[in-house]
């Protein structure tokens, strides 16, 4: 349950997904948008996960099952909570650039504040930072941060990350319709983004089901008008609105690769229909799955979504 994929990325191409952390989900966050669901522990606190050599051996199986159109351009770093709650991250960063494949992390920014995590992310080739929130009230409502985290020691810390940082960089934020898609909201957004001076900036919607029912994409109308402000304000912007595809890697074992990628990553039933007809198999292991209680279905935009079903 290490690796999975790889997974058509609208950022990275083809990513090697990674999921550095055990379940139930732990974060800093309890972002309402979450696609894996509810934060189960809400922490700050880092962590011992898995022995950084375990990931390298699990990394390295994986992708010997790949075929050679499927080797991944990014091995990232995308978990079931915030991959920077991993204590080893830094370890397992170097051990698995011996693979000479770029390492990327997403990651919800919250932790940089230690110098130990700033240390760890120096590491990385390419790391996207989320920026959802121009104020602490918006902050809470969007992305629940942990009691102890402070809105401004966040941004500082996001900003002298960016001064230092060596790598591609780039940032995300999330637009709730509202929540964070206001007039005002998104111009102070803008204003907070600018000065991260990243390589790319990503406004994105939920475009899976969200932790919280009740949250849904802004008008298109919102989202044309953030990205006409964020690229009147210099920055390169892209949208990330649109499904990114089916062609999802296999590595023949259809049971282990949609337990391995629903971990962390839901899919759309035409993404797991094109998945078991690569790794020859039928609708009968979702059946299965689906009776065993391991994976749920939830309805979300007219479309059928597949979670990893935890029980904790």
């Amino acid at each position: 349950m290490i690796s999975f994929g790889p997974i058509p990325s609208r950022r990275l191409g083809k990513s090697l997904g990674i999921n550095n952390i055990l379940s139930p989900k732990k974060c800093s966050y309890g972002c309402v948008y979450c696609q894996v669901g509810k934060t189960k522990l809400h922490t700050i606190e880092r962590q011992y996960f898995f022995e950084p050599s375990y990931i390298l051996h699990e990394v390295s199986e994986h992708l010997g099952k790949l075929k050679s159109s499927e080797i991944p351009d990014y091995l990232t770093f995308v978990a079931n909570g915030e991959p920077t709650l991993d204590v080893n991250l830094g370890e397992t960063i170097l051990l698995l650039k011996t693979l000479n494949l770029p390492i990327a992390v997403i990651t919800n920014a919250s932790l940089l504040y230690e110098p130990t995590v700033v240390n760890n992310l120096m590491l990385a080739d390419w790391v996207s930072l989320k920026i959802d929130a121009p104020d602490t009230q918006t902050w809470q409502l969007v992305n629940q941060p942990f009691k102890s985290l402070n809105f401004e020691t966040h941004i500082t810390s996001i900003l002298k990350f960016a001064e230092h940082f060596k790598g591609i960089l780039c940032t995300e934020t999330m637009l709730v319709q509202g929540l964070n898609d206001s007039e005002t909201q998104i111009a102070n957004l803008a204003e907070i983004v600018k000065q991260v001076n990243a390589f790319k900036s990503y406004l994105s919607i939920p475009t899976r089901p969200p932790a919280f029912s009740s949250i849904s994409a802004p008008a298109i109308e919102k989202i044309n008008y953030a990205w006409q402000i964020y690229t009147n304000q210099g920055i390169n912007t892209e949208l990330l609105i649109g499904f990114e595809g089916t062609n999802t890697g296999h590595t023949g074992n259809a049971y282990d690769d949609i337990l391995n990628i629903l971990a962390v990553h839901p899919l759309r039933e035409d993404t797991v229909n094109e998945l078991l007809k690569k790794d020859n198999a039928d609708f009968s292991v979702i059946e299965s799955l689906l009776k065993q209680q391991l994976i749920k279905q939830i309805p979300y935009n007219n479309y059928k979504f597949y979670f990893r079903n935890y029980f904790i």
